[in-house]
Parts: structure tokens; C-alpha cells; sequence
């Protein structure tokens, strides 16, 4: 197990790093903003999935080997940037004729499993993610205990404080939409959302 007093830094340090406005995180405003908190929640699960992948190997060292070799990472920093850009250039270019659904409160009709895979490359093509785990979690796991143990309860602890910061980020994005769409702001909710979607693929594509 991992003594409290471990616990008691990992906690708020990962907190304060989570809570950063990051790439995953303006993914999650963005899509707060544009297709709602519900069908956002398909995005968070793939991120969360991609997050357990970079922390578990970031401590089996798999990610020292990852960051030796960065064009790994290109075709899925390409593919999902590409994409996320797409998706905003057809935003911007909608000129505020949002096609909502029946209920009025989703945007375009993208499946689950395309959001659940968009989240999980967002947050394993990015090379910055990798290197923070890598910095960030070996101090805290003890080599003289059990290793099973340390890693499933720090995973546990990163993965609950980033979807609580991701359902954060994403009513947020909802309440400013909404606060958009009630004031006829359709065209200024397309291009602040267009622009921002944009911004994370070439972000995740380059950065």
C-alpha cells in the first residue's frame, strides 16, 4: 500500500495539473459547448482510457522508449489533429445554422465510438503527456513494496481527478453555449467553438 503521507502530495499535485487548462481539457469545453455534457461523457471515456495507458507504461517505462522515438507518434498526432481541425472549419463555416437534434440540445451527430476514439488519440499523441507522467509518477511509487498495489491506486486517483476536472470543463463549455444561444449568438457560438476545435488539432497535431 502507499503511505498517507504519498497520498496526501499526490492528491492536490495531481489535482493542480489536471485542472490546467491542457489540450484534453479544451477538447472537453469544446465539445461541452458543441454537441453537450451527455455525449461529451463518450469522449471522456476514451480519454480516460488513453490516460490509464500513458501512466501505466510512463512507470513500466515503455514511454522512455515512446519519447526516443517521436515518429511513433506522428500518424496518430496527424490523424486526430487533422480531424479536430476538420470539425472546426465546418463550425466556422456554418454561419450560425446550427442543426440542432429534436430535443434541442445536441449539435452535429457524431457517434460514440468516433468520440470515444478521438478522446483516447488526444491523449496518447501527445508527446508533453508522456513526458509529464514519466517526470511525475516514479517518485511516488516505492520499490520495496508491492508494485500492483501502488500503481492501481495512483491510476485510480488520476483517472477520478481527470474526469472530475473533464465534467468541469465541459459544463462549462455547456453553460457558456447556452448563454450564446439565449442571446441569438448562434454565429459567435459557431466561430468561438469552430476556432477552438481547430486550435486543439493543430495543437495535438504540432505542439
Amino acid at each position: 500500500m502507499i503511505e498517507p503521507a504519498v497520498l496526501i502530495l499526490f492528491i492536490p499535485t495531481f489535482f493542480m495539473v489536471s485542472f490546467t487548462p491542457g489540450m484534453c481539457m479544451t477538447l472537453a469545453l469544446t465539445m461541452g459547448m458543441t454537441i453537450g455534457v451527455r455525449k461529451t461523457f463518450y469522449m471522456m471515456w476514451g480519454e480516460l482510457l488513453g490516460v490509464a495507458l500513458v501512466s501505466v507504461a510512463a512507470v513500466c517505462g515503455v514511454a522512455a522508449v515512446m519519447l526516443k522515438y517521436p515518429s511513433m507518434f506522428l500518424l496518430l498526432k496527424y490523424l486526430g489533429g487533422g480531424y479536430l481541425v476538420y470539425l472546426g472549419i465546418q463550425m466556422v463555416c456554418s454561419r450560425g445554422k446550427i442543426p440542432l437534434d429534436s430535443d434541442g440540445s445536441h449539435l452535429k451527430n457524431i457517434s460514440p465510438k468516433t468520440l470515444m476514439v478521438q478522446g483516447f488519440v488526444t491523449a496518447i499523441a501527445n508527446p508533453k503527456g508522456w513526458a509529464f507522467m514519466i517526470s511525475l509518477l516514479p517518485p511516488f511509487i516505492t520499490p520495496s513494496k508491492p508494485f500492483l498495489p501502488q500503481i492501481t491506486i495512483l491510476v485510480l486517483i488520476i483517472l477520478t481527478t481527470e474526469f472530475l476536472c473533464l465534467v468541469l470543463y465541459s459544463n462549462g463549455g455547456r453553460t457558456l453555449s447556452r448563454f450564446l444561444e439565449k442571446q441569438g449568438n448562434l454565429r459567435i457560438l459557431n466561430g468561438v467553438s469552430g476556432l477552438l476545435m481547430a486550435g486543439v488539432g493543430i495543437w495535438l497535431a504540432f505542439g
